[in-house]
């Protein structure tokens, strides 16, 4: 128990650049909190106490703003980072290293008593607002995006984005060693790129057809602007 809450807090001081010390994480981290208070209430689960392991996790989710069902298996080294508004479902399983940031959930979507809410692998970033739902299994080493709804199994070393989640395979894999990847702004734009490449094969076609390409149809600009009409806001 112990070896795993120093991998708690290690977590924290190794993946948040905000963690200035040890102090600071213990005093201050409601995720931090959350993830200890959880492991107090898994053994009250293991241990046939499961009344005391469910009001100690409905205390928690009132002081921190996570729900952790104690039920739960959390592997070592979980960093909830900012922690509001995070749900993990009761048969969710969740493997080392892993990264969860605000609002993320890892629900069921069944109302059977078995298996019902997602298996996460090794060493997964999951990004601020994304939805995990039902018993799919996470690949080690994978990305999900903010915001995305993930409701397919996803292998090992990919990036998921969108609604629902469109997995991509990474080019190349990513390094053991390599830190978490929570730039949401170098995710891809899938719908974009299909969009992109469509004008792109009707500019050539029109091009074949009529010596020039029409060029009226709304498109952005090489920076990815668009323009026309103003919108109210």
């Amino acid at each position: 128990m112990l070896a795993t809450l120093r991998s708690d807090l290690q977590a924290a001081r190794d993946r948040d650049p905000a963690a200035r010390s040890s102090a600071e994480i213990i005093l201050c981290y409601p995720g931090l909190h959350a993830v200890w208070s959880y492991r107090i209430s898994h053994w009250l689960w293991l241990h046939k106490a499961k009344l005391a392991a469910r009001v100690l996790s409905t205390v928690t989710r009132s002081l921190t703003g996570v729900d952790i069902h104690p039920g739960a298996v959390l592997g070592g080294g979980l960093l909830i980072d900012h922690a509001t508004g995070v749900v993990i479902g009761e048969t969710a399983e969740v493997g080392a290293q892993v990264t969860l940031y605000q609002g993320v959930t890892l629900g069921g979507t069944s109302l059977s008593r078995g298996k019902r809410h997602p298996t996460v692998g090794d060493r997964v970033t999951i990004g601020a607002g994304a939805k995990i739902l039902g018993p799919i299994a996470i690949g080690h080493d994978s990305q999900i995006g903010a915001n995305a709804v993930v409701v397919r199994p996803v292998p090992a070393h990919s990036v998921v984005v969108g609604v629902p989640g469109q997995v991509i395979a990474r080019s190349r894999p990513r390094p053991l060693a390599a830190p978490p990847e929570p730039d949401e702004t170098l995710m891809p734009d899938l719908v974009g790129t299909s969009l992109q490449s469509l004008l792109r094969r009707v500019d050539h076609l029109e091009t074949a057809v009529n010596g020039h390409a029409n060029g009226t149809d709304a498109r952005p600009s090489p920076a990815g602007v668009w323009s026309g009409e103003d919108f109210s806001i």
